[in-house]
């Protein structure tokens, strides 16, 4: 049996590809390289060859496999509903254990054991603010420039707690997910997120037991990882009628957990997106739209926000609702080439990819660009000239929301 896992991709699966092409002008690394083994089609084609025994799991099947971003742009415009994120994690889930390799294993601990420690993510945390404060961040090699230069801006000087609700919590009550690099390295988000929601009358509680949400583990490969965490949040939210997101790969992830353990379909049911939930909170008038104008703001679409979940107008909505006028850079929405941990793989596609992104935003005339999902605004941060901030949708909302509340 040329497969090794029982995650691998299934005949069904392969079978379900007709291979009519409509996903490759959707595919960035096709759009990049012109090469049809870069493209959905291609990667398909050579999971059968290993699946009817033509075709090993070498090297090369590796770099075919690992120059995908998983994006899954191909997933939103496929007639024939071919889930191919599910089988390239399948695909990975094999080169995990045909080809563990060491960088391969030093991932999975990453994704599998750091991220979701809070120890050890706080102990990295201060390495990172140490480097910062040293202004050495661009002088890190290769993908460390990233997390050396992650530092944000705000319109607004204000402390990472928002100020208490003024409104009675009558609407309900919400479970936020902390996850794991946002509660670290994006607290401003949650805060924005707690804000806005408790504006709305919502209570907002972070259930403790909790932990990241294991995107980052599935992409990898490591499935074993991946269930468990999926196994811990399960139990962490079970008591929970309404799950929020603020990173818009954990929202993707959470409404698929039906695919990683027994009831996660259930929990899945219950998961939104704070982009989809604040523009519905805005459209039902349970959140007011702002008048002031407050200029341009260019809109980015994380992958998993538009491909994935299918969530397009939620960001518009809530940046137009700011006072802000949203600006489209990009009417396919190609990935930026972030795609958590692909620029250790990948560096070369992804920094091509951030500089087409970066060069569509400069294109827009804006300053400031939002963006749902923290490995973008990283991305987004490293590429784009200084002058630019990046920040959440629900963020530009909670502080236009507090200057017209101050003013």
């Amino acid at each position: 049996m040329p497969w090794a896992t029982a995650v691998a991709p299934t005949p069904s699966q392969l079978d379900s590809c007709v291979t009519c092409g409509l996903c490759l002008p959707h595919c960035p690394t096709f759009r990049v390289t012109g090469d049809e083994v870069a493209s959905p089609r291609g990667r398909i084609a050579a999971m059968a060859a290993v699946a009817d025994g033509s075709f090993p799991v070498d090297a090369t099947f590796e770099g075919i496999m690992e120059l995908c971003l998983q994006c899954r742009a191909c997933e939103a415009v496929c007639p024939s509903l071919v889930p191919f994120g599910r089988m390239m994690e399948g695909a990975r889930a094999e080169l995990a254990v045909q080809r563990p390799g060491f960088g391969r294993r030093l991932r999975r601990l990453v994704v599998g054991r750091v991220l979701p420690s809070r120890p050890l993510l706080t102990l990295a945390t201060a390495a990172v603010a140490i480097v910062q404060r040293l202004g050495l961040g661009r002088r890190l090699p290769g993908t460390l420039r990233r997390i050396g230069g992650l530092r944000r801006q705000r319109l607004l000087p204000h402390t990472a707690t928002p100020a208490p609700a003024t409104t009675p919590a009558t609407a309900g009550r919400v479970a936020l997910l902390t996850g794991c690099v946002m509660d670290q390295w994006f607290p401003d988000v949650h805060a924005a997120t707690r804000g806005v929601l408790q504006a709305a009358g919502f209570q907002v509680d972070t259930p403790g037991g909790q932990t990241c949400c294991g995107a980052l583990a599935a992409h990898e490969g490591a499935t074993a990882d991946a269930e468990r965490l999926a196994r811990r949040n399960l139990a962490a939210f079970s008591g929970a009628d309404l799950i929020v997101a603020d990173a818009a790969g954990c929202s993707a992830h959470l409404k698929e957990y039906g695919d990683w353990v027994d009831g996660g379909a259930e929990l899945a049911d219950r998961v939104s997106d704070v982009t989809e939930l604040v523009a519905n909170l805005i459209n039902s008038g349970l959140l007011p739209t702002l008048t002031t104008p407050r200029g341009r703001v260019a809109v980015q679409d994380p992958c998993h926000l538009r491909h994935v979940q299918g969530i397009v107008a939620a960001p518009r909505a809530i940046v137009r609702a700011a006072g802000y006028e949203p600006v489209e850079i990009d009417p396919d929405g190609l990935c930026c080439g972030a795609a958590g941990l692909y620029l250790t793989q990948q560096p070369a596609m992804a920094d091509e990819l951030g500089r087409r992104k970066a060069a569509q935003i400069a294109g827009a005339g804006a300053l400031i660009v939002a963006s749902a999902n923290p490995g973008c605004e990283m991305q987004l941060r490293f590429h784009l000239e200084a002058g630019y901030r990046i920040a959440h949708p629900v963020e530009l909302y909670w502080e236009a929301l507090q200057q017209s509340a101050g003013g």
